[in-house]
């Protein structure tokens, strides 16, 4: 996707009870690039701590531009440069920026404790890479249903994960929470975010990093997320900090209807006027991106983006998964293309891949004999995810067809960085293994039962021959 495909509108606003902007955002049109970092520390630090790590991120981002365009050129082979390698990167420069930050205030006394939070999206092709550490959000506007593609990484938002305390409490502890960190935390967090010492973070009792669990720049290491979105002329695409977001809270449907104005500029002004009207208590940025031309759209690409989503929810594996946990799956997912006849796994084979049909229809044979026919959202080699052993039987494709596979060191490169997210997958595996040994355990059972049965009939009748005809008797009755 070429910048000249995308189409864009940027603001901040001091709000009507701050003194200072600590917001700042950039636009990079050669690059595609656009970051919202809202700063956090009081007085000049949070502006100071936005603006370094902007100035960072983006230094970084144009050092890698030849990486960049060898990734949307598609190369193959040794200098293929995977989404894996993108993220790794936008990672990096994040926990740069962060260690920049954090270098600064340990210089400067009178801005120790300072951090920002950070959402990036960079486009690359027909791929969104999102990058975000702290609270502030991006949303996304398709086909007029509102997601919100981040997480934010608060006490609130962790607590309400974690379902610690009912949301009325936890909303209650939040107002305490520039008094009290403790009675926020409820036995949760102990003494804070990783040990900080809340009597100097912010000042004067910064709200914010007392809810935020992840920031650039308040330690050297600032464990951001990345999201990689396959994008869809038509989508408009919304970062922005909590200035913004936290009026629309519970008002999502609004928030989608302003997105939807057909200008960038009059969306980017109608939102600032909204979170202005409603109290404008924080500094407000909003940066929106809106991708090509809904009228120009690949229907075929994006209903197959779509059934992907769709297979993944209802499949029992994955299906207590959130969307952006949906999300996160799908971008290390590959669809491979096979013909008919093609092997797709072969018996006693050692494997690594999981398989998902997405597109026609596949054949399971045991030897020479046809065990079943998979269609679009059956599965199979689920268990070469978890441990090395030769395949129970061959996997053949009949007629074209497209399956997603997943690799187990993607896998386990999720279960690794993501550990909620790790918990809920080997949940559902215990799950569906439980429910396979069960249903083992009944076809085992009904096996033995015909087995004795036929015991029985043999047992108790004879065949006789009389006058031509078979006539079956009682063993007794015939001594």
């Amino acid at each position: 996707m070429s910048f000249s495909e995308l189409r864009y509108s940027a603001v901040t606003d001091v709000g009507r009870q701050r003194e200072h902007n600590e917001d700042n955002f950039l636009v990079d049109k050669k690059l595609s690039l656009f970051i919202v970092c809202d700063g956090m520390g009081g007085h000049a630090a949070g502006e100071v701590a936005s603006a370094l790590a902007v100035r960072v991120i983006h230094e970084e981002l144009k050092r890698e531009s030849d990486l960049l365009q060898d990734y949307v050129a598609a190369k193959t082979g040794v200098d293929r440069v995977t989404k894996r390698d993108i993220t790794n990167m936008l990672e990096f420069a994040v926990n740069r920026a962060s260690a920049r930050v954090h270098a600064e205030a340990m210089r400067d006394p009178s801005k120790r404790g300072m951090g920002t939070t950070l959402v990036m999206l960079l486009v690359l092709g027909q791929q969104g890479f999102i990058t975000y550490c702290g609270d502030s959000r991006v949303y996304l506007l398709r086909d007029g249903v509102l997601e919100q593609v981040t997480e934010d990484h608060t006490v609130y938002n962790e607590l309400i994960r974690r379902k610690k305390l009912p949301r009325e409490r936890i909303e209650e502890a939040m107002e305490h929470a520039t008094r009290d960190f403790v009675y926020v935390s409820d036995g949760m967090m102990e003494a804070g975010a990783d040990g900080m010492d809340f009597d100097t973070a912010g000042g004067a009792g910064d709200a914010d990093l007392l809810s935020t669990l992840r920031a650039v720049g308040v330690f050297d290491h600032a464990e951001p997320e990345s999201i990689v979105i396959d994008l869809i002329a038509g989508d408009r695409i919304l970062l922005c900090s909590d200035g913004l977001s936290g009026y629309f809270e519970d008002q999502p449907e609004r928030l989608g209807a302003l997105l939807s104005e057909p200008s960038e500029d009059q969306v980017t002004k109608s939102l600032i006027e909204s979170a202005n009207a409603a109290g404008g208590k924080d500094n407000i940025t909003t940066v929106v991106v809106t991708v090509g031309d809904a009228t120009t759209r690949d229907e075929k690409r994006a209903r197959r983006i779509q059934l992907q989503r769709d297979i993944l929810t209802r499949m029992p594996l994955f299906r207590t998964l959130s969307d952006r946990e949906i999300l996160r799956l799908l971008q290390v997912m590959v669809i491979q293309a096979y013909r008919d006849g093609d092997f797709i796994i072969r018996e006693g084979e050692v494997g690594e891949d999981l398989f998902i049909v997405l597109a026609g229809e596949v054949k399971v044979k045991k030897g020479d004999t046809e065990l079943a026919r998979l269609t679009p959202g059956e599965h199979f080699g689920e268990m070469a995810l978890i441990r090395n052993q030769p395949r129970s039987a061959t996997v053949v494709s009949n007629g074209d067809s497209e399956l997603i596979v997943l690799s187990r060191s993607e896998f386990f490169e999720i279960l690794r960085k993501e550990h909620q997210l790790a918990v809920k997958l080997l949940w559902q595996f215990t799950g569906v293994l439980a429910d396979r040994l069960a249903q083992t355990n009944r076809e085992l059972g009904h096996a033995r039962e015909e087995l004795a049965a036929e015991d029985i009939t043999a047992e108790m009748f004879v065949e006789e021959e009389d006058d031509n005809r078979k006539t079956l008797v009682s063993a007794s009755l015939r001594e």
